[in-house]
């Protein structure tokens, strides 16, 4: 997802331009109202009945635009589809007596826009996610932790990789992608497992969290060069080295300068006195280092996320926190549900012969990321009497970190459908698997964490 700011920001309103050429461009406005009622009420009823089953909401949201997409209901479809094939064209075409012409351009225009709009959801994601992310944490987790991350990113990486081209064929870019989104791990997921069970503050439980967080900053970098390289086609080494480092360069530096400009946005913020004086500029530094990013060939998530990592350590960092909410609250499920909603899941029915092969490349990638967490736990060294087992399936869970690496693939259009389905159900499937497999590898809590995770909770 190689963010051209221009092209997203002005081909949607070329496209509604053309729009009102052959149709009221009132119909475009209302098939993008109509789509957001059905992102919203997929993402709000899906992330209630997860939360409800002990599963992280962001599961939820996506299931519920699996339920609202191409794969069943039809409600929401996007823009490669036929107009025909989408429910709320057929009754705005019915209601606003479309002709083919004015309902395909309609139809385009609204997808367009919601396409932009998930854009938009995903950079405030990441933008969210390095607020999060405390420098001082990341630092202070140690060599075991850094070890286990490394190893975490590397074996999945390189095993779904090579799987993927050596047994099906698969391009080089789409197999790396692919290999990419097996990097990730969940720490919101896993967190919340280990707290329910008292072991957060365990040996265990602080070399998982470390990893992870160590994990997202790593595959925040292999996603940027995986995205970059997926705008060519093709892997050239002398690219890949370059990206690697303008990757690893970008966030070094950014979080070298951050206390220089720490002190001068606190400034600033001080010294404004009207409506949105903390949020606004915090946006408005994210965009300008989303465009930075973007423009040496390197995604603009990352410059949102270094954007995050940078204002984290500042003073405002909570109320900052606070006031991004509601506004990651309105974007980030359109980002989420749009990924599955455009996930073809008729791929993977075994029933067609043709769609076997889907199958079993979602079971290889469904196996490479169990396998390729659980060997993180054994790469702990100097440890005695630590549970490794339970380290490496504090791991396995994928969960939204997974659906970002989903979500940008499927945007570059790089990814064929029996791929991307593959991908989305190795990302449900490890994060059903994690917190049960939790709670069995590790044993009944002692008196004592269960004790100290009451009085910090």
């Amino acid at each position: 997802m190689q963010l051209d700011l221009m092209t997203i920001f002005f081909q949607p309103l070329h496209l509604l331009a053309s729009t009102t050429e052959t149709a009221d461009s009132s119909l475009v406005l209302a098939s993008v109202l109509l789509s957001l009622v059905v992102v919203y009420f997929a993402s709000k009823l899906g992330g209630e009945l997860s939360n409800r089953i002990g599963l992280p909401p962001v599961l939820g949201e996506l299931v519920g635009g699996v339920v609202v997409g191409v794969s069943a209901l039809h409600l929401l479809v996007f823009g490669d589809a036929e107009t025909s094939s989408s429910v709320i064209m057929q009754f705005l075409t019915f209601t606003g007596s479309l002709s083919p012409e004015a309902a395909n351009s309609v139809f385009h225009a609204q997808s367009e826009v919601i396409s932009v709009l998930a854009e938009l959801g995903v950079i405030i994601l990441l933008f969210e996610i390095g607020l999060e992310s405390n420098l001082k944490d990341l630092l202070s987790v140690g060599l075991q932790a850094t070890v286990v991350a490394f190893v975490g990113v590397v074996v999945p990486f390189a095993a779904g990789t090579a799987g993927l081209m050596l047994i099906f064929g698969v391009g080089a870019v789409p197999a790396i992608f692919a290999g990419a989104a097996l990097t990730a791990t969940s720490i919101g997921i896993t967190s919340r497992v280990l707290s329910e069970l008292g072991r957060l503050n365990s040996k265990e439980g602080q070399i998982i969290l470390g990893a992870a967080v160590i994990d997202d900053v790593l595959g925040i970098i292999v996603l940027a060069v995986v995205a970059s390289l997926a705008k060519d086609g093709a892997v050239d080494v002398g690219k890949v080295i370059y990206l690697i480092f303008s990757a690893a360069g970008f966030l070094v530096g950014a979080i070298a300068l951050g206390n220089f400009f720490n002190k001068s946005f606190v400034a600033v913020v001080n010294v404004l006195k009207t409506r949105g004086e903390l949020i606004l500029p915090a946006f408005i530094f994210a965009f300008l280092m989303a465009y930075f990013a973007a423009s040496i060939q390197l995604e603009a998530i990352l410059g949102s996320f270094a954007a995050g990592l940078v204002l984290e350590e500042t003073e405002k960092r909570k109320e900052l926190q606070q006031q991004i909410i509601p506004i990651a609250d309105m974007l980030v499920p359109i980002f989420f549900v749009t990924v599955g909603a455009k996930t073809d899941l008729s791929v993977l029915n075994p029933a067609i012969p043709s769609n076997r092969e889907g199958l079993i490349m979602a079971i290889f990638l469904v196996t490479v990321a169990i396998l390729g967490k659980l060997v993180t736990g054994f790469s702990v060294f100097g440890k005695e009497k630590i549970n490794r087992l339970a380290i490496g399936v504090g791991m396995i869970p994928r969960g939204e970190v997974g659906l970002v690496f989903l979500g940008i693939g499927s945007s570059v259009g790089i990814l064929t459908k029996p791929l991307e389905a593959a991908i989305i159900v190795m990302v449900i499937v490890t994060t059903f698997l994690a917190p049960p497999f939790l709670r069995i590898v590790f044993p009944d809590p002692e008196p004592a964490a269960l004790s100290n995770t009451a009085e910090n909770p």
